[in-house]
């Protein structure tokens, strides 16, 4: 009799221990889950590259209505150093809603997760455990390089490249830019140029800018795909000479 009161008695604190365990397994899992609907890195734009150093802008969106919300890239330089946090800065709000961030960080081979503290909680991307590098893109459809140095400073060539989303085999990718503030503009297509290790696209061409130059010269990409149309405007402030690297 006395050891089946004992059996009992275990066997009530195992499945005890059991519902506990159960329980906070799947508060993990939720949290989890919802680090990814709430926030994610968004595009990379790299400013400087220069003798192995690269600065990158960080732009990250989150996605809920909570009053306090604070968001930084955590990165560190090289492993086995300490983590650092860059907090963001708000940019703009998307029509659906969601929010824009951006953070500056430099580094000679940088590693980094977006970290988002929202009303007390703290949520992650960090690329499903695999941290970022300076390989990839983003969620954004479509990202754009800065125009590189021009062939001949002297005529206005320049060469511009975009990494975008390979969505489906036809498509269709146009700089279209403007040298008088948008009183006319011109389109230039794109062409396919390679693959990238995940399977991104970089399309490239060249803009031919006449004798104004690039006092008033402003730029964005659109990428057609699927019945959809996508843009690159820098959020709507669109691209100008400060995204030429010059010489």
């Amino acid at each position: 009799m006395k050891n089946t009161v004992l059996f009992k008695k275990s066997l009530s604190i195992i499945l005890s221990f059991l519902m506990i365990f159960s329980f906070f397994a799947l508060f993990a899992t939720a949290n989890t889950n919802a680090a990814t609907d709430r926030v994610s890195m968004y595009s990379r734009n790299v400013y400087f590259s220069k003798y192995g150093m690269t600065s990158s802008e960080i732009y990250i969106q989150t996605n809920d209505n909570a009053s306090d919300q604070h968001v930084y890239v955590h990165y560190n330089y090289f492993p086995g150093q300490e983590w650092r946090d860059s907090e963001a800065t708000y940019v703009t709000t998307l029509s659906d809603g969601s929010k824009i961030w951006k953070a500056s960080i430099s580094s000679l081979g940088v590693e980094y997760a977006i970290k988002y503290i929202a009303d007390g909680q703290t949520f992650w991307d960090n690329n499903n455990g695999a941290n970022y590098t300076f390989e990839e893109i983003g969620t954004a459809p479509i990202t754009v390089r800065r125009i590189g140095t021009p062939y001949n400073q002297f005529n206005n060539t320049y060469d511009i490249d975009v990494v975008l989303k390979n969505y489906a085999y036809e498509k269709n990718v146009q700089v279209r830019y403007t040298q008088d503030n948008w009183t006319t503009y011109t389109d230039v297509p794109l062409s396919y140029a390679s693959t990238n290790s995940d399977d991104t696209e970089v399309w490239s061409g060249v803009l031919n800018l006449d004798e104004r130059g690039i006092d008033n010269f402003e730029y964005c990409i659109y990428y057609q795909v699927n019945g959809q149309t996508y843009w690159a405007n820098n959020f709507g402030e669109n691209y100008d000479s400060n995204y030429i690297i010059h010489s």
